[in-house]
């Protein structure tokens, strides 16, 4: 059996020893090699990973993806793995929590899981979750807890992201067209992404069979700059602009291009967003991302048809 542990980076050299030394803590029955996908990183993260890598202990290989973006750097990990078993995927910002890699290959090797996904815990950088912030919005800075059962996904409502998630490589091999969506992409430090949304839905639609298993746990390392209304505004709004961009179908009736609902939308959400601030309604936050989605999914299709 031929396990690969992967994850790409991007100018995050500082956490590199610490996040390989948890993955090499890991236990699995079987051997398994460490595949690092470096995005272009321009800090000296490249010295690093040659340094771990001539370290004792479970292999690290490293390889450069030059293409600029995530779904680019997980395209490169899949190719570079395509020949394994199974690929277990995480970010790295996050670490690996004891039992993750046993139980990621227990759901796809023993339960007959095609994908597998679990926890993904918040840890707050600085150590303080603003007051704000409340639980609505945990899932946007890609926590998700479904709870203490295993269990088979059959729909979107209860997702797993490819920051902590294992895939019987078959699939892969078995559909060359199967791949991170490249236009749902995000560069750097950028605000958006989605490209594990699209994939998602893609095994979904393909009947894959896909497990939620609680015993998969890593803590995702929530930075200090995520932490702004802001960054969940401009977040929906990037969201709004690909979904229009890419995938609403045509509008015979447009006003330059935007469909004049979109526009209603907008507006609702807004009126609706003024109230709750008027009134200091909790979750006013969470009704402003609405307008905000709103906006970007205007901008988008005026883009795309003019």
């Amino acid at each position: 059996m031929k396990i690969v542990f992967a994850f790409c980076t991007y100018n995050r050299a500082d956490r590199l020893k610490e996040l390989v030394g948890a993955i090499r803590q890991q236990y699995c029955a079987e051997p398994f090699e460490i595949l690092v996908v470096n995005n272009n990183s321009t800090d000296n993260t490249i010295a690093i990973l040659d340094t771990l890598a001539a370290e004792p202990g479970i292999r690290l290989r490293h390889v450069n993806e030059t293409q600029q973006g995530i779904s680019h750097a997980r395209n490169r990990a899949l190719e570079e793995a395509m020949s394994a078993d199974f690929l277990y995927f995480m970010d790295d910002d996050e670490l690996p929590q004891r039992g993750l890699l046993t139980a990621s290959i227990d759901a796809l090797a023993n339960e007959g899981a095609d994908c597998a996904g679990g926890r993904i815990i918040n840890y707050f950088e600085d150590g303080q979750r603003p007051k704000w912030l409340g639980d609505e919005l945990l899932g946007f800075l890609a926590e998700i807890n479904h709870g203490d059962e295993a269990f088979w996904i059959e729909d979107e409502s209860t997702p797993i992201w490819t920051s902590n998630v294992a895939y019987r490589m078959e699939l892969f091999r078995s559909n060359p067209g199967l791949r991170f969506d490249v236009r749902y992409s995000r560069e750097g430090k950028g605000v958006g992404g989605g490209e594990d949304v699209i994939m998602l839905k893609k095994l979904l639609d393909m009947k894959a069979k896909i497990r939620y298993r609680p015993d998969m746990v890593v803590e995702h390392r929530v930075e200090t700059w995520r932490l702004s209304k802001n960054y969940f505004l401009k977040l929906h709004f990037t969201s709004g602009f690909k979904k229009a961009l890419h995938e609403l179908p045509s509008y015979e009736k447009n006003i330059l291009g935007v469909p004049p609902f979109l526009v209603t939308q907008f507006f609702r959400h807004s009126i609706t967003t003024l109230y709750m601030a008027i009134m200091l309604k909790p979750k006013k936050l969470r009704q402003a991302m609405n307008a905000s989605h709103a906006a970007g999914m205007i901008w988008g299709t005026y883009r795309r048809n003019n």
